[in-house]
């Protein structure tokens, strides 16, 4: 089947599709952003003329996007780092069985992936830190980050089923030569689960980079906004504008498109790993 001809023509052209649906708007956004006002009046969707790299600066500095492109990097990293090492540590032992109730552990993680949006539990429990702690819950940006590393489900899951199929020798050896438990993770077990880490790593980041709600109801001062929610403020100012507009979804969007390309070749490991040996 594989050789046949049907086969090979059938796919290439869902490769097509999908190369049509996933790239020609980033093109379309990109040729966009590079248009003067006028030449974007004349012909909207037609190539680029007369190049404009300028748009990139004047988006950036009338967008203030230095502001929210550091929140965002400082949410999204910050967070992001938390979440895999937080995940991890709540995985190995889950995996290797050495706490009670394993299995029942990872079940509950399986099932709340199940559960409605605790959001409005959320905002009352960020307001209650709040009303103690100024420094941290609602609109503060470290309880920001402490709300979005809790968000761990699939990557943790993602992590035992790949830790599974690590051999326990390694566990005993390890003890033999008198390694300590956090040594031993971080030195032997961290490097071995690179496919799976580059999977959760841009899982998340996506979701936090990408998240449009969480800014609204958590993070309504303007010094906090990520830059999502200064897209829109933007957009505010400048809906008229596409070619600027163009721009300023352009700089939302290269940061995961950079991060994706060089973390890329552990994705497809790191997902099947995760996905079929728990």
């Amino acid at each position: 089947m594989k050789n046949s001809k049907s086969f090979l023509i059938l796919s290439y052209a869902v490769i097509a599709v999908l190369l049509v649906l996933y790239v020609a708007p980033l093109i379309l956004v990109l040729n966009v952003s590079l248009k003067s006002y006028p030449e974007y009046l004349i012909n909207p969707i037609g190539l680029v003329k007369e190049v404009q790299w300028s748009n990139y600066i004047s988006a950036w500095t009338e967008g203030n996007f230095t502001n929210y492109f550091l929140n965002s990097v400082i949410y999204t990293g910050v967070a992001t780092v938390l979440t895999i090492i937080v995940s991890v540590l709540g995985a190995f032992p889950v995996a290797r069985g050495y706490v009670k109730w394993s299995g029942f552990i990872y079940l509950f993680f399986l099932l709340s992936q199940f559960l409605p949006n605790p959001m409005v539990a959320q905002y009352k429990l960020m307001l209650t830190f709040k009303e103690s702690m100024d420094f941290f819950g609602y609109d503060t940006k470290l309880g920001y980050i402490i709300l979005k590393t809790s968000g761990t489900g699939v990557v943790f899951m993602m992590f035992v089923g790949y830790i599974k199929s690590i051999s326990r020798d390694l566990d005993e050896a390890a003890g033999m030569d008198g390694s300590g438990y956090l040594r031993y993770l971080f030195q032997i077990i961290l490097p071995l689960m690179k496919p799976v880490i580059a999977t959760g790593v841009i899982l998340t980041a996506i979701g936090i980079w990408n998240d449009f709600v969480g800014p609204i109801m958590y993070l309504p001062s303007k010094a906090n906004y990520p830059i999502t929610f200064g897209l829109k403020e933007f957009k505010g100012q400048y809906g008229n504008n596409w070619p600027l507009l163009a721009c300023g979804i352009t700089i939302v969007a290269t940061p995961l498109i950079v991060l994706y390309t060089f973390i890329q070749k552990y994705l497809v490991d790191g997902a099947l790993a995760g996905a079929v040996k728990s």
